[in-house]
């Protein structure tokens, strides 16, 4: 996956540079014209930059090390008592480092460990604060894309899983049309079988992608509904219409064909007039769909024993995949089972 240009390394490695020399900076930028002590030591200058140079050395080394070592193994592992005596550890170092400079590199003077004590302290706290949101905030940043990460993994295998559901159920239909074609010997088995064919290929090559042509999900629509319509000819009653007004909108693969198949599955078979009825239709940015169909209560509960998988797959594809740019409805009214689908698409 391509980085955006702010999580690219040299991008962090600048940052880092320039926070390191703004902090190197301070001291010279607020450095007090009238300091006796400064005016005192105007020869000693070259010992005490070399000693600031030393102290950065450390501080930028403590940054780090707080941030990589004592946070991660330390403090992360619930180590409290070992990573609080590690920071102390490095704080008198740096105290004992001071003293020794200036016993041993400045000229005999009274030492005042008081001020030197309170000046590294606020320095010493100011860098480990500033390590420890560091470490904090990368950890949390880190967390959250594994966590992101996952989550995204997870829903490409529920996807998968239901899309998979899907494509054996309808097989399982499309062949027992086939079935009752060819013992009714009929002469528009072979062109069934072309149409059947080119449904193939869509699921095998097409059906894969996140996302299809609308037009072509029609079409797919269109190619079933005219395989059942051939095997109850006269017995059912349907009525098409599939009109897609923009070539550039898609759409989940397979995701329509379940309120299709559930018509046919329950609105066939004991039903006086029966009869299916299938719009889609689009407007800017969103989808239309609608199916009605007539079923009998009574052999639609025996079906729903044994079925329905359908319905609920796509529901849950509908959730993971649009969210909330979708609305649902699926009501019975009358005898009358009706799904109807709104649906907003990307230009």
């Amino acid at each position: 996956m391509k980085r955006e240009w702010y999580q690219q390394k040299w991008v962090t490695i600048a940052l880092h540079t320039l926070g390191w020399l703004a902090f190197i900076s301070l001291p010279y930028l607020l450095h007090p014209s009238s300091d006796t002590h400064a005016q005192e030591r105007m020869n000693e200058k070259p010992k005490w930059e070399l000693y600031m140079y030393f102290t950065d050395l450390v501080m930028i080394t403590f940054f780090y090390l707080n941030a990589w070592v004592f946070i991660p193994r330390l403090l992360n592992k619930k180590k409290v008592v070992k990573y609080t005596l590690s920071v102390l550890a490095v704080f008198v170092f740096m105290m004992t480092a001071r003293y020794e400079f200036e016993v041993l590199f400045l000229n005999p003077h009274v030492i005042d460990i008081r001020p030197a004590i309170l000046f590294t302290l606020l320095v010493f706290f100011f860098i480990w604060s500033t390590s420890t949101a560091f470490q904090m905030i990368v950890d949390k940043v880190r967390q959250e894309r594994q966590t992101s990460a996952r989550e995204n993994e997870n829903l490409k295998t529920e996807l998968s899983l239901l899309r998979s559901q899907v494509s054996p159920h309808f097989m399982f239909n499309v062949l027992n049309n086939m079935v009752s074609l060819a013992r009714k010997k009929s002469d528009v088995l072979e062109p069934s079988l072309i149409k059947l064919s080119s449904l193939m290929r869509y699921m095998l090559y097409e059906a894969d992608e996140d996302k299809v042509p609308l037009q072509k999900e029609a079409e797919y629509l269109q190619s079933y509904i005219d395989l059942q319509q051939q095997r109850f000819g006269k017995n059912v009653t349907i009525n098409v219409s599939l009109e897609v007004s923009n070539n550039t909108y898609e759409i989940a693969p397979m995701l329509l064909i379940p309120f299709v198949e559930n018509a046919f599955k329950h609105g066939t078979g004991l039903i006086s007039d029966a009869q299916i009825d299938i719009q889609l239709y689009t407007r800017p940015g969103i989808l239309f769909f609608s199916v009605r169909n007539k079923y009998n209560p009574v052999s639609s509960e025996v079906k729903d024993k044994t079925s329905g998988i359908g319905l609920v797959n796509v529901k849950r594809r509908l959730n993971l995949l649009y969210g909330e740019e979708y609305v649902l409805h699926i009501d019975k009214k009358e005898d009358w089972f009706i799904v109807s689908l709104q649906l907003n698409l990307p230009g």
